[in-house]
Parts: structure tokens; C-alpha cells; sequence
């Protein structure tokens, strides 16, 4: 009879995806996954099979947890200009916060770019939805009156996403809250009244 796993797997995939979110995909070592998780290398490998299935199961832990923050901050009280602009100062206050660790989802673009298997497919859609939330409020900003005439949602969304990604690369080179302030305040003018 097998024993039971006496370990909480939820618990391990944060702790691992908090050593890939340090060092990197390549950088993190089993030896630095297993001092995250706490578990032996053959508790690694037999509940996750391998680095690679582990990495995309923290990816997926992240992107939902942020995607999930991103979301109520984008369904929250206030005009869509005002949402939008909480998201992109959130985005500099998790960095600023997180130690300018980044964004685990931009991070893995710059290091590994978008592979053709489970990892890939996290990063599609994480993007995706990204761009899902974003045009929604865009089109919520047209209604409302609080975004310019005559912009494309599905535009914006990328410009909004590309602007986010650029604010966590800017925390990982050590800028100042108050010129990455400026660069949110800077966008926000492109598209609000």
C-alpha cells in the first residue's frame, strides 16, 4: 500500500514558484527546489515528475493569483479610467514590494520566450486573458466617457499590457517609484480625457 503524501502540495508549488520567480527557470537548481518546498528530491520528482512539470504549475499558480487581482481591481468602483490607472500603480507597488523581482510571466518571456508545450501554453494564456480584461474596460471607459473617443480596445489592451510588462522591467533595473510613476501617469494620458 502506498503511503500518503504528508505534505501540502499547494503549499510546495508556491514555495517552488517563489525560487523560479527569484533565480529563474535555468538558474533554479532540484537543490534549490528542494530547500523551497522542504521535500526530499524523490518527493519532487514522484508528485511533480519533473523541473519543467513543477515550473508550469508555479506559472499557472501565479498567473492566476495575479490575473485574480488584476481582475478586481478592473471590476472595482470608479470610472474605467480610474481602474485602469490602479492597475498600473498596483503593478509598480507589487514590484516595489516583491523586491524587483519582476513579473514571473515577463521574466519567463525574457528567458525563455514562449516554448511549444505546457509552459507556452500558460504564457498564451495568460496574455490572452490579460488582453480580455483590459479591452472589457477600455470598452467600459468609451461608455462611461472616461477614455478618448475613437480608441480601439483591443489596441489599447496591448498598449496597457506592454506598459505593465515595462513598468516590472523597470523595478528589476532598480528605477525609482516616482519615475515609474511617471511612466504610468504618461500612458494614462495617451488614452483618458
Amino acid at each position: 500500500m502506498a503511503r500518503p503524501r504528508e505534505f501540502d502540495e499547494t503549499a510546495a508549488v508556491e514555495s517552488a514558484m517563489h525560487a523560479f520567480w527569484e533565480h529563474g527557470y535555468e538558474a533554479t537548481s532540484t537543490q534549490d527546489l528542494c530547500e523551497a518546498t522542504g521535500l526530499g528530491r524523490s518527493s519532487v520528482y514522484n508528485t511533480f515528475t519533473s523541473k519543467r512539470a513543477l515550473f508550469q504549475r508555479s506559472l499557472a499558480h501565479y498567473t492566476n493569483t495575479q490575473l485574480g487581482k488584476r481582475q478586481a481591481l478592473l471590476d472595482g468602483p470608479g470610472t474605467a479610467a480610474e481602474r485602469l490607472a490602479a492597475v498600473l500603480y498596483q503593478a509598480i507597488d507589487d514590484d516595489l514590494e516583491d523586491r524587483r523581482r519582476g513579473c514571473l510571466v515577463v521574466n519567463t518571456l525574457a528567458e525563455l520566450g514562449v516554448p511549444d508545450d505546457e509552459v507556452g501554453a500558460a504564457l498564451r494564456n495568460d496574455t490572452d486573458r490579460n488582453l480580455a480584461m483590459f479591452a472589457e474596460c477600455v470598452r467600459e471607459g468609451l461608455l462611461d466617457g472616461s477614455l478618448r473617443d475613437g480608441l480601439d480596445p483591443a489596441e489599447v489592451a496591448e498598449f496597457l499590457l506592454g506598459t505593465t510588462s515595462g513598468l516590472r522591467v523597470m523595478a528589476r533595473r532598480g528605477t525609482s517609484r516616482d519615475s515609474m510613476r511617471a511612466v504610468a501617469n504618461l500612458a494614462l494620458t495617451a488614452i483618458t480625457r
